[in-house]
């Protein structure tokens, strides 16, 4: 799981911070108006298509997506 927080929080930063802000995996991604909420459709189709899941949209929540540990745990509910 350490990977996947990893390469989650990778992609946050390289998508999404505009600054030296830093990003740990607790850090509140929408909350803390990091991941709005048109990048969150796009990172959930990241999540989908870097681990071969599918998240139905009632799952793809704000409060889901709000961190890097949070998103690890959304993420491995779909995992084969």
């Amino acid at each position: 799981m350490e990977d996947m927080k990893e390469i989650i929080k990778q992609y946050v930063i390289n998508e999404y911070v505009e600054d030296d802000s830093e990003v740990t995996f607790d850090t509140p991604l929408i909350s803390g108006g990091i991941v709005d909420s048109f990048s969150m459709v796009s990172l959930k189709r990241f999540l989908e298509n870097k681990y071969k899941i599918s998240i139905p949209d009632d799952k793809a929540t704000p409060e889901a997506f709000d961190s890097v540990n949070k998103i690890c745990l959304l993420v491995n509910e779909y995992l084969k």
